[in-house]
């Protein structure tokens, strides 16, 4: 059985991060009671109390729906790595069970066909790593921000794991996202 993760954190870094939150809080609130207004962002304050808070609170909706979104990416990477339910579970303060049920697509069914691709997003841009059913060899395909399509040279020596893979789809994406600058 896989243990918990300590993730307490201390009263400073608490109040550190509750800072960083505001902070990054403080601007979208603003835009949010702007639009709801019609008011000038620098007067967010001016106004019902009431109605100030409400906007506060919808700019945390915001927020929160977009930690949810970027922890299914998190689930989904560990999950492409190979963590199990039992892990993100884990991770997570929840069981195995739960991690399924909140995560239902994180962690690949395993199948006798080909393994399922793996995504990767950088740079603006997206490779899928591939697994060779029978070699056990990974490939790779990737589309570049600046719309260039790459894969390994036809005599490229074959990736025995995808993390190799990952490093060579990474470096083609990110060459070619520099060249669009």
């Amino acid at each position: 059985m896989t243990k918990p993760q300590k993730t307490r954190i201390t009263p400073e870094e608490q109040a550190e991060l509750a800072r960083a939150l505001l902070d990054a809080l403080n601007p979208l609130a603003s835009a949010v009671r702007a639009r709801a207004t019609g008011q000038p962002e620098h007067r967010m304050w001016d106004g019902d109390p009431a109605d100030v808070a409400l906007s506060v609170l919808a700019a945390w909706k915001v927020v929160d729906a977009e930690v949810k979104r970027l922890t299914e990416i998190a689930a989904g990477t560990a999950g492409g790595y190979g963590a199990s339910y039992e892990q993100l579970g884990a991770a997570w303060g929840i069981t195995r069970q739960g991690a399924r049920k909140k995560w239902p697509d994180a962690v690949p069914r395993p199948s006798a066909s080909a393994p399922a691709p793996v995504i990767l997003e950088l740079f603006d841009g997206e490779a899928e790593l591939i697994q060779d059913a029978v070699t056990g060899h990974w490939t790779w395909t990737a589309q570049a921000a600046d719309g260039s399509r790459g894969l390994p040279a036809p005599d490229a020596t074959p990736c025995t794991s995808r993390e190799e893979a990952a490093a060579y789809a990474g470096a083609y994406l990110r060459e070619f996202a520099a060249s669009r600058a």
